[in-house]
């Protein structure tokens, strides 16, 4: 069984020196990798590439769900990663919940892996 990574919050928006700058430490490091390990999947790309696109600036799971042709259920897991990494944020209306990808926070990641990126 692979060895689960230790839990950080990650809530706000990568803020370091690139890593191309030097040397990180251990911490910054792994605070960097788990973002990455968050994004690292092809569905959870795909909804925030969806997110990304939508004219509302915001879906909602089941609408998610459909667009990718997967469970709800599925969806809610891969949106709770994305969230867990600072990458989208939700909100509960009612019955449904509503997500949102933070723009600042995929911008803050570039420039953490390339401070030349996207000038």
């Amino acid at each position: 069984m692979p060895k689960a990574l230790p839990v950080i919050d990650m809530s706000s928006p990568v803020c370091c020196a690139p890593v191309a700058a030097g040397p990180l430490d251990d911490a910054m490091a792994l605070e960097i990798a788990l973002r990455l390990k968050a994004i690292a999947d092809p569905v959870r790309v795909k909804l925030l590439s969806l997110l990304f696109a939508s004219p509302e600036s915001e879906e909602n799971t089941g609408n998610l769900a459909d667009m990718v042709g997967l469970a709800e259920s599925t969806v809610s897991h891969h949106l709770g990663q994305l969230k867990k990494a600072g990458l989208i944020e939700s909100e509960r209306r009612g019955m449904n919940t509503y997500h949102r990808a933070r723009r600042d926070a995929l911008s803050a990641l570039c420039s953490v892996l390339d401070p030349n990126c996207c000038r």
